[in-house]
């Protein structure tokens, strides 16, 4: 059987350690005494598995984030590389960049927007199957949902500048030409 003293002292724990041994060893010589530390040492320990895990999950989530916006950024390239005639013809007709840059940052904001709200409308569906992970707060908490929509679709603005600002730099004369 283990027996544990919690002794409360200002005193440096390296020089109670000491005092605490042979006082003990003098109430009875064959109690133990293995182990002498701090209540702080004790709550980090307590805690550095957890932490850890914490840690790791989110070192995946940065990654994760990290291919979605360079998804994003892949696939709004790609969609500006296809409308390029149409972006030509637009800066032809008066269009200046600026007008030009909003038209793609729109078509991102509604492309994103549209996954949130699916994937809000999946991650409410599927929270039940969370919920033996979760430790003071609710599987639908509405902090944590418009947070997590507020930072996808910030991500997919900010992986959308460059595909946007490429968007503005099409030549009307080279995009018409080419057609």
């Amino acid at each position: 059987m283990a027996m544990t003293f919690v002794v409360r002292k200002p005193l440096d724990p390296a020089a109670v350690a000491p005092v605490l041994r042979r006082e003990i060893q003098a109430v009875d010589p064959n109690l133990p005494v293995d182990r002498i530390t701090t209540l702080s040492d004790l709550l980090s320990d307590s805690v550095s598995e957890p932490r850890f895990r914490t840690v790791v999950v989110g070192a995946f989530a940065g990654v994760a984030l990290a291919l979605v916006a360079t998804g994003i950024m892949g696939v709004l390239a790609y969609l500006v590389t296809q409308r390029t005639r149409e972006i030509g013809l637009r800066m032809a007709l008066g269009a200046d960049g600026v007008q030009v840059a909003r038209l793609v940052l729109r078509q991102t904001f509604v492309m994103s927007l549209a996954g949130v709200v699916l994937g809000l409308a999946a991650a409410s569906a599927l929270t039940q199957l969370l919920r033996s992970y979760l430790f003071d707060v609710q599987p639908t908490d509405p902090m944590t949902f418009a947070g997590a929509a507020a930072l996808l679709v910030a991500v997919a603005l900010v992986a959308s500048y460059v595909p946007a600002r490429r968007a503005t730099n099409v030549d009307p004369l080279v995009a018409l030409r080419s057609e």
